[in-house]
């Protein structure tokens, strides 16, 4: 039995320059993916994405490693998002499950076609909670101004809320269009199902959706929020200016009065 751990260290790592740096064998490159042999039936693959997956790793191997690569970070998270895999590869036949594969037959584009999911479910979770936490923070200005009849947001808040939020799904657009592309070794039909049958395993297709739809609520209720706004600053400016023809009224008749 045979253990893949998946941590989700930062949200993007510069693999050009881990692969200028880092001298142990490399067995496959591509823009998104570094995949080395580390030791003795060792793997890591490493994702642009932010997500370092290591088969047949101890503990402290992994920490080790997550300090090298830690130089390599946009931003590195300590308490990183991990997943762990176990691997069967010895089985009669086929079988995944969301934390155990069991698998007729074993080599290294094997390996790799379930590295590489293992590794997009741990982004896929790492995704889902940075959503749901924009999602909670819009409920909570919901329930505000359903309470209080406004908004406790002001235009330069909302503005930056709106920015984290497009970051956000840009971001999950830019790589769950990468998740959707098939790698080069997926030839074979015992790759090909495979992916297909782990993808299925670890809900990979319902969970992207359910991302998606949480954004596509969070975007309704910033528009809202943006709408109100907007109309509470024209109401703003008509005042002003109903108070400007006052005065100049005013100032016309008292020229006439005097």
């Amino acid at each position: 039995m045979f253990k893949i751990i998946a941590n989700q260290i930062s949200d993007k790592i510069n693999i050009d320059s881990f692969k200028e740096a880092y001298t142990a064998e490399l067995l496959y490159s591509d823009y998104i993916e570094l995949f080395y042999e580390v030791g003795t039936e060792q793997y890591v693959s490493i994702f642009t994405y932010g997500v370092v997956c290591f088969f047949n790793h101890e503990e402290l191997k992994i920490s080790e490693f997550s300090k090298i690569i830690s130089q390599h970070c946009r931003y590195f998270y300590d308490d990183e998002l991990t997943k762990e895999y176990k691997i069967d590869p010895n089985a009669k036949e086929l079988k995944f499950g969301y934390n155990k594969a069991e698998i007729t037959y074993f080599d290294i584009e094997a390996l790799r076609v379930i590295m590489l999911n293992i590794a997009q479910s741990v982004a896929l979770d790492y995704y889902f909670q940075k959503t749901r936490v924009l999602l909670e923070e819009t409920n909570k200005h919901t329930s505000i101004l359903e309470k209080n009849g406004k908004l406790a947001l002001s235009d330069k808040e909302l503005k930056k809320f709106i920015g984290q939020t497009h970051n956000l799904k840009n971001q999950i657009v830019e790589n769950l269009h990468i998740f959707d592309s098939a790698p080069e070794t997926r030839q074979s039909d015992y790759l090909i199902k495979i992916d297909y049958d782990l993808k299925s395993a670890l809900y990979m297709e319902k969970r992207s959706q359910s991302i998606h739809e949480e954004l596509q609520i969070i975007r309704e209720h910033l528009e809202y929020f943006s709408g109100i706004l907007n109309h509470s600053d024209f109401m703003k400016i008509e005042w002003i200016i109903i108070a400007l023809l006052g005065i100049f009224v005013i100032d016309i008749i008292i020229g006439h009065l005097f």
